[in-house]
């Protein structure tokens, strides 16, 4: 299989699964071990970037809201609380990273992960369906979104959206539409963060050398027109379904990598 071709799926795999509850960077992981060769950190985080462009422009109009009309109320909570999951996530990030966490390249924890956040998933659902539901994001949700995306980033597999959207509707109460919101909104100054670490740190290491930048730029549009596709399905289907199918795909997949796949 040529390169160019290699890098495309790579794209439209993580442009399908970066805001899927299924996890993007396990995906990756899982398509580089079944032979679409393995890619750099700055190739996995900018690709993301580029599905993260994608929900900026379907957010656009929301994002805008709050950028300009800021001093309302409404907006200036939520703004504010975006901002503080976004620390919280910067801040234990640069925490674990100082602790040298390093994601894992084998397969077995990326397979035990999601069949954990598949049952974790179902449980999440039982419980919210139990509770009362709410359209407000409280301070508990703020955290709660802020401290699920660093779990997500050190444990591949987790799902960086199934943990935020999960945490929100299990910690606040959010509806799924509200806790989908917040959890995508606050991914996106995120992934924007960590594509540019990632790059700067290439550029200024001397690495930049030896990055296919080619590559990334077509890895970058490819996840980012598969991923406005697969939020624009996602954002029309939780409008009334819950996340049970993706919940029983985790786990089937997570049990037929243990099962089949070497070294699994």
């Amino acid at each position: 299989m040529s390169d160019f071709l290699q890098v495309i799926l790579l794209g439209i795999v993580e442009g399908i699964t970066e805001f899927l509850p299924i996890s993007s960077t396990g995906h990756l992981l899982i398509a580089e071990s079944l032979g679409l060769g393995a890619r750099s950190d700055v190739f996995n985080v900018v690709i993301q970037a580029g599905a993260i462009l994608a929900v900026t422009i379907i957010y656009w109009s929301r994002i805008w809201e709050l950028l300009t009309n800021f001093r309302k109320p409404d907006n200036k909570d939520y703004a504010i609380k975006l901002a503080v999951a976004f620390l919280i996530t910067a801040v234990l990030g640069i925490v674990i990273k100082h602790f040298g966490a390093k994601l894992p390249e084998t397969i077995q924890p990326v397979a035990w992960a999601l069949i954990i956040g598949g049952f974790w998933i179902l449980a999440a659902e039982w419980f919210a369906a139990r509770r009362p539901e709410t359209d407000q994001i409280f301070w508990s949700v703020a955290i709660a979104v802020g401290v699920a995306q660093i779990v997500a980033a050190i444990f591949p597999g987790t799902s960086r959206s199934a943990a935020t959207i999960f945490a929100a509707m299990v910690i606040g109460g959010a509806n799924r539409v509200v806790a989908t919101e917040f959890a995508f909104l606050v991914g996106i100054p995120t992934m924007y963060a960590a594509s540019a670490k990632l790059a700067w740190d290439a550029l200024k290491g001397g690495n930049a050398q030896v990055e296919n930048w080619g590559d990334i730029a077509l890895g970058f549009v490819v996840s980012a027109v598969v991923a406005f596709v697969a939020v624009k399905w996602l954002l029309h289907y939780i409008q009334s379904h819950r996340f049970t199918l993706f919940a029983v795909y985790r786990i089937l997949l997570g049990a037929a990598l243990l099962l089949f796949l070497p070294g699994a």
